[in-house]
């Protein structure tokens, strides 16, 4: 008897995603896909998925970017840091556009620059992850009916939740490598609210050809999703706002 996985959380790797699937309960499991429709074709798709990637791209970004970004980024203490400011829509699809890295760069730079006030260019780490971007927008344009079943999550945002809404005192990471002391409290928290933890460690990770941050964080949008299936989410802000093209914006935890 296969046994039903409504609840899904999707974090970006080197190369694809990183999908935890998760019946609420006791069956927790772990895959990598290329691409995010791939969940959603598949004979058993979700009820409810939250992903670490933005929804809802900006015309134009002013100081702090996008109102998601500036609602959460007071609430996690030093670690509000990990919450990048979204670049616009011309930014991004000029980054993912024609030519080779160099040029797609400057053109994306060229673009936000453009489109923000007080003008930015584009760091390099965002991007990187343009393509994933553009991904999960063309999916949510071209698809409009599953705008209520995939929302935007992060992680941080998601543990905050966890941890009683107090910011995690702890990183995930230092110097660009996993720190141990970090991981292990986002693994208690995560026990804490009932995921069996058992495959998050560094043997998967390796098996799947992502980071152990990586599973822990899909782990965490899991968690934000069963908090929307059951209406105790919270959305920042609330209600969402919308883009040019309706998608809703909002962070979800």
């Amino acid at each position: 008897m296969t046994v039903a996985l409504p609840f899904a959380g999707i974090d970006g790797c080197r190369g694809g995603w990183t999908v935890a699937r998760w019946d609420g309960a006791q069956v927790f499991t772990l895959a990598r896909v290329t691409h995010v429709h791939e969940l959603f074709d598949a004979a058993d798709p979700p009820r409810i998925t939250a992903i670490d990637m933005p929804i809802g791209l900006p015309e134009h970004v002013g100081a702090g970017g996008r109102a998601p970004e500036r609602l959460v980024r007071p609430l996690l203490g030093l670690r509000q840091s990990s919450v990048f400011s979204v670049p616009a829509r011309a930014a991004v699809m000029a980054g993912v556009g024609p030519g080779d890295e160099t040029s797609r760069y400057r053109a994306a730079c060229a673009a936000a620059l453009a489109s923000s006030d007080p003008p930015r260019a584009v760091a390099k780490q965002c991007f990187h992850l343009f393509p994933k971007m553009a991904e999960v927008d063309h999916l949510l344009r071209s698809r409009p009916k599953l705008r209520a079943r995939l929302v935007e999550c992060h992680p941080e945002v998601a543990f905050w939740a966890m941890n009683g809404q107090a910011a995690l005192d702890l990183p995930k990471k230092v110097k660009n490598r996993p720190y141990p002391p970090g991981l292990d409290l986002r693994l208690t928290l995560l026990g804490a609210s009932g995921v069996p933890c058992d495959l998050l460690n560094a043997q998967t990770a390796r098996a799947l050809g992502a980071g152990l941050d990586d599973l822990i964080d899909a782990a965490a949008c899991a968690v934000t999703a069963k908090r929307v299936a059951e209406g105790k989410a919270l959305r920042f802000p609330d209600p969402p706002e919308a883009d040019a093209f309706g998608l809703p914006v909002a962070i979800v935890a």
